[in-house]
């Protein structure tokens, strides 16, 4: 019994399991879902092996991996209790949902990890935070990890940074500046492709440069934004709209939709 099980056949678990094919990951997939036809879609787009039955899913993994919307997993817990109590390791990709709350709803000999993959795992360069529970095994420690690193970076962490973590990391961050930035570059008189060559170029090409450079960001936001040039005009715009602020203030929102998440 080597099966790769998720349960959910939503969009991070589509991410994931294209991330896997890219990286030729030899384990088979099977994939549960309580609606068929995104059982079929994944079966055409990826090639997985599809249970519409829940417990012969559960009965059937190897590593176990939940990827279902918080409203939906007490039940899920419920019906998956009643299936096993075998040791078996599952990973909870469920946002804000703390280690305690599943292991009380699922408990030994069940052994839990959170894992918070970044949807860009569908290319190979995702990034991925995890928190174990105590009584995880290093055995078990390592075939977590191995699994996501197939598709990215991976970062252990402290639980209690989990929801900080979670509202930092995502991919949605680049994505709503650069549409943002597409969108005034438009204004300002930019065609649409080459406001898109631009903002993209402005945004991952200058991170890119830091992460593999040695400079440190101070330094290289000096050199990019000269005293009394263009550049230095615009950060000093955003800054007096309070550019700083306003992104505190999404990630706030961010963890209070994680702490209402939290109890099941």
């Amino acid at each position: 019994m080597k099966d790769t099980v998720f349960l959910g056949a939503g969009r991070i678990t589509s991410a994931l399991v294209a991330g896997l094919r890219l990286a030729e990951y030899g384990q088979p997939i099977v994939v549960h879902d309580r609606h068929f036809k995104k059982l079929q879609q994944l079966k055409r787009q990826h090639g997985v092996v599809i249970e519409a039955d829940l417990l012969s899913a559960v009965k059937s993994a190897h590593l176990l991996i939940i990827a279902v919307r918080p409203v939906s997993v007490r039940e899920l817990l419920k019906q998956i209790f009643a299936a096993t109590n075998r040791r078996l390791m599952v990973v909870s990709l469920v946002a804000g949902i703390p280690l305690s709350t599943l292991q009380a709803a699922l408990p030994s000999p069940v052994r839990w990890a959170r894992a918070m993959p970044s949807p860009v795992c569908r290319s190979r360069q995702g990034l991925t935070g995890l928190a174990f529970g105590r009584d995880v095994s290093t055995a078990n420690r390592a075939q977590v990890r191995a699994l996501f690193s197939l598709m990215g970076a991976v970062v252990e962490i402290p639980e209690k940074q989990f929801d900080a973590f979670t509202v930092t990391y995502s991919s949605s961050h680049g994505y709503h500046a650069l549409s943002a930035l597409v969108a005034a570059a438009e204004a300002a008189g930019l065609d649409r492709k080459t406001a898109h060559l631009a903002a993209a170029h402005a945004l991952a090409d200058g991170i890119a440069a830091w992460r593999t450079g040695k400079l440190p960001l101070k330094k290289l936001l000096e050199e990019a934004a000269t005293p009394g040039g263009i550049a230095a005009a615009v950060m000093e715009s955003l800054d007096r709209a309070a550019y700083q602020k306003i992104v505190a203030q999404g990630l706030l929102a961010g963890l209070k939709q994680a702490q209402k998440n939290a109890t099941l």
